[in-house]
């Protein structure tokens, strides 16, 4: 009798944890990233998907899934505000078609010497508030801001400096990291990153405007552009974590506090993790004969730097948003002796 009435304790308790289990999660969202499944930066941004799961003793669940899961790039941000999606870890540049102040904002090309300015910008030199008033006519919602550490140029020549861009067929997205090539005298070529391989591989580019250098490598890229510029001076775009916000406005206070902690842990996390994996793959493409990395000097920074502000005053001059992002911008790189 008593081995009876233990045995039904027994299944009623697990059916009681069971059903709590099912139960635990208060929130189920999709969020869209803008990588493959198989580039290191997804991974960790399912990671810290999982620490919120924890962190949050299971009220909130992220299900983060590649590019083009559900819609194209350039899409996330209506599937955002219509419900599709509950939130995107995506570069704005990909919504300058809605307004030029996404791309602006999204990817000051040459403006910053490293992730950490870019990030102290965002958090606590304004950058957060005017990304939020841009974007919530929208729907959404910017929970944090993120991005990559320095990126690197894969070429087919080498590359030693401003002028030997003149006439170089460089695959670069449109928008203002295109104008900026043109401006140097390079050919830009609008091709998505997935084809920067073959495109290499098949001479349609010289050199490509193409993420970090251990993505690269990791694609095979400098078996056909042997001379990366590295480190990069030129693309460092946000990675915007955003969600809709009807639902962010009503999340409790203590859920909103733990997305906002855990997503800037998460910026943090990514730079230092990729900028380990890329100083890696430095010290062993400098001891593979066939690879011939090189830093640019200051001085052809700063040529490029000069083409790049010009070409943000002439975005600045689009609306009152692009003036805006382009003052605070600026006030701040001057106040940090940047520009």
């Amino acid at each position: 009798m008593l081995k009876t009435k233990y045995s039904s304790l027994l299944t009623g308790s697990v059916l009681l944890l069971g059903l709590s289990a099912a139960q635990a999660a208060e929130y189920e969202w999709k969020f869209q990233a803008s990588e493959t499944s198989g580039e290191p930066s997804f991974k960790i941004k399912q990671e810290w998907a999982d620490k919120i799961t924890t962190m949050t003793d299971g009220r909130v669940e992220i299900e983060v899934m590649p590019i083009n899961s559900v819609v194209g790039p350039t899409e996330t941000l209506t599937a955002v505000s219509s419900g599709i999606l509950q939130g995107h870890m995506t570069d704005p540049s990909y919504f300058s078609g809605q307004d030029p102040a996404f791309g602006m904002l999204g990817n000051l090309v040459g403006a910053w010497q490293n992730p950490y300015d870019f990030l102290e910008y965002m958090k606590y030199g304004g950058g957060e508030e005017l990304y939020n008033e841009l974007v919530e006519p929208y729907g959404s919602h910017l929970i944090a801001a993120a991005t990559f550490p320095l990126e690197s140029v894969p070429s087919t020549v080498p590359i030693e400096s401003i002028e030997d861009f003149e006439g170089l067929k460089i695959r670069a997205p449109q928008g203002m990291v295109y104008n900026i090539f043109e401006r140097i005298g390079a050919t830009p070529v609008n091709l998505p990153g997935s084809e920067v391989y073959t495109g290499l591989e098949k001479g349609v580019i010289d050199a490509a405007d193409s993420t970090v250098l251990s993505n690269n490598d990791a694609m095979g890229l400098h078996a056909f552009a042997p001379y990366p510029l590295y480190p990069g001076f030129h693309s460092m775009p946000m990675i915007a974590v955003s969600i809709n916000k009807d639902i962010w406005d009503g999340l409790p206070e203590d859920l909103q506090t733990t997305l906002q902690t855990a997503f800037d842990g998460m910026a943090y996390d990514l730079i230092a993790r990729l900028k380990e994996q890329d100083i890696e793959t430095l010290q062993r493409l400098q001891e593979d004969p066939e690879v011939h990395p090189f830093n640019l000097p200051e001085e052809e920074r700063q040529k490029f730097r000069n083409a790049a502000e010009q070409e943000w005053q002439e975005w600045a001059g689009e609306n009152e948003m692009t003036q805006k992002i382009y003052d605070s911008a600026t006030a701040f790189l001057r106040s940090r002796n940047l520009l």
